[in-house]
């Protein structure tokens, strides 16, 4: 099976081909230029090197969030696309699912962290083992302190990764392993493998039923809700 996978949840743009869990290609940038301008070219640029098209390719997948609003934005709208035009199934996977599994070769706890501004952080625990995941926290908006007080219930370092990983470490109490660079950052590779995991275990999504996920609303809203709070008007 052919997967296309992609992440464009945070700064870093990441595209992947996977032939089942075999990697063909990565291409992952970072260099300040937007999503919308840089993910395309990137997945075309893919499967121009392989000599496919997109009618090639078996499973599609993206981080379906949470994230940079933009950015999830981007990468669920690229995803819907190649589907609707393919007619192929599309999964959109936890963005910090795909990101503990960078990983999944500790034994351990494992904390994946994303900026939400404010010491806050989007964020989940894991217990991995022999490779698997065990889902011990679900995927949470919550501040640094209340993940430091939920760390501090286990007798045990954890493992960090995300764009939260240096303000978060900054501000935990709670013992931590380091994490190299390379496996802090979002990787369409994971993606696509939590992508067929979930494709193995009987997921099938069509463009129409995959949608993103925030867990909390963007700024714009939020400052919306306060004006009609503060005015009694609705904008």
């Amino acid at each position: 099976m052919k997967i296309l996978a992609l992440d464009s949840t945070a700064v870093i743009a990441s595209v992947a081909l996977c032939e089942d869990e075999r990697l063909l290609g990565e291409y992952t940038i970072q260099n300040g230029n937007t999503h919308s301008e840089t993910l395309l070219p990137m997945v075309e640029s893919m499967l121009r090197f392989f000599e496919l098209t997109p009618d090639d390719v078996d499973l599609f997948a993206a981080s379906a969030g949470p994230g940079s609003f933009t950015g999830v934005r981007i990468g669920a709208a690229t995803l819907k696309g190649l589907a609707f035009g393919t007619q192929k199934p599309c999964i959109g996977v936890s963005t910090l699912e795909a990101l503990a599994y960078n990983l999944r070769h500790v034994n351990g706890l494992v904390a994946p962290v994303m900026n939400a501004r404010r010491k806050q952080v989007y964020t989940a625990l894991f217990r991995m083992r022999d490779g698997e995941a065990e889902r011990l926290l679900p995927d949470s908006a919550i501040a640094i302190a209340e993940l430091d007080k939920i760390l501090s219930s286990y007798e045990e370092p954890v493992w960090l990764c995300g764009d939260g990983y240096d303000v978060t470490c900054d501000n935990l109490t709670h013992p931590i392993c380091h994490t190299p660079e390379r496996l802090r950052h979002q990787s369409a590779f994971s993606v696509a493998q939590t992508a067929y995991a979930a494709y193995r275990s009987g997921v099938r999504t069509t463009d129409a039923e995959m949608f993103p996920s925030y867990l909390r609303l963007s700024q714009a809203e939020r400052e919306r809700a306060e004006r009609e709070k503060n005015t009694g008007i609705k904008f």
